[in-house]
C-alpha cells in the first residue's frame, strides 16, 4: 500500500500541536508557581497560555477553535500541570527552564499556525502572520494574567523570532524542501534564535522619549 504523504504530514503536524500545547502549558504553570498561585490559578494560566494563540488564529481564520475539536489538547494542558506539580522544585529552582519550555512551545506553535493557514489556501505572508499570532499570543495572555509586561513587547527578540522562522519555512520550500523539512527547519531556527538571544542578551533598541 502506497504511503499517503498528506496524511503523514497531517499526523506529524497534529503531534507537533499536542507537543506545543504541552510545552506552553508547562511554561505557564511554571511561571504561575513562581508567582505562588494556587493549583486552580496555576492550571488556568497554563491552559490559557497553551490555547490562547491558537484560538485567536482560528477566530481570524473563521475555524472552530482547535482545542474544542479534540480532548487531547485539554489532556496535554493537564499533563503539563501535573509535570510542574511533581517537579516544581527543580523547574522553579532552575531559571532557564522557563525559556526552554517557552522557546519550544513558541517554535512548534509557529509551525502549526503556518501549516494550518497554508492548508486553508491563504498566501505565505498571511501564514507567517498567523504563525506569529499562534506562537506569541499565548505568551502575551499568560503575562497579562500574571501581571507581567509581555515578553513580546519588551526589547527581547520574541515575535521577530516567529517572523524569522516563518521566512525560513518559506525559503526551505523554495529550495525544494518538503513540508516536514519546512516544519523542522522553522522550529529549529526559532529555538536556536531564542536561546542565542537570551544567552547573549540580544535585543532591539528601546524607543525612548528623550526631551
Amino acid at each position: 500500500m502506497p504511503i499517503n504523504v498528506e496524511d503523514m504530514v497531517g499526523t506529524f503536524e497534529y503531534f507537533l500541536e499536542i507537543a506545543a500545547t504541552l510545552f506552553y502549558a508547562i511554561s505557564g504553570v511554571r511561571l504561575a508557581a513562581v508567582k505562588k498561585f494556587d493549583w486552580f490559578g496555576a492550571y488556568t494560566i497554563g491552559f490559557v497560555t497553551a490555547i490562547g494563540g491558537g484560538t485567536m488564529r482560528d477566530v481570524f481564520l473563521k475555524c472552530n477553535p482547535f482545542w474544542m475539536l479534540d480532548p487531547w489538547y485539554c489532556v496535554a494542558t493537564f499533563v503539563g500541570f501535573v509535570v510542574v506539580v511533581l517537579l516544581k522544585k527543580k523547574l522553579v529552582k532552575i531559571e532557564g527552564t522557563f525559556y526552554i519550555f517557552d522557546a519550544i512551545g513558541l517554535a512548534l506553535f509557529v509551525d502549526v499556525g503556518i501549516y494550518k493557514t497554508l492548508m486553508l489556501g491563504f498566501p505565505m505572508w498571511v501564514a507567517i502572520i498567523m504563525g506569529t499570532i499562534t506562537g506569541a499570543m499565548g505568551g502575551v495572555i499568560r503575562d497579562i494574567f500574571i501581571n507581567e509586561e509581555p515578553l513580546v513587547f519588551r526589547k527581547e527578540i520574541y515575535a521577530t523570532a516567529c517572523i524569522a522562522g516563518g521566512i525560513i519555512y518559506w525559503l526551505t520550500g523554495l529550495v525544494g524542501g518538503d513540508e516536514i523539512a519546512q516544519l523542522l527547519t522553522c522550529a529549529a531556527f526559532i529555538i536556536v534564535l531564542r536561546f542565542y538571544a537570551v544567552k547573549h542578551n540580544l535585543s532591539f533598541p528601546i524607543l525612548r522619549d528623550d526631551d
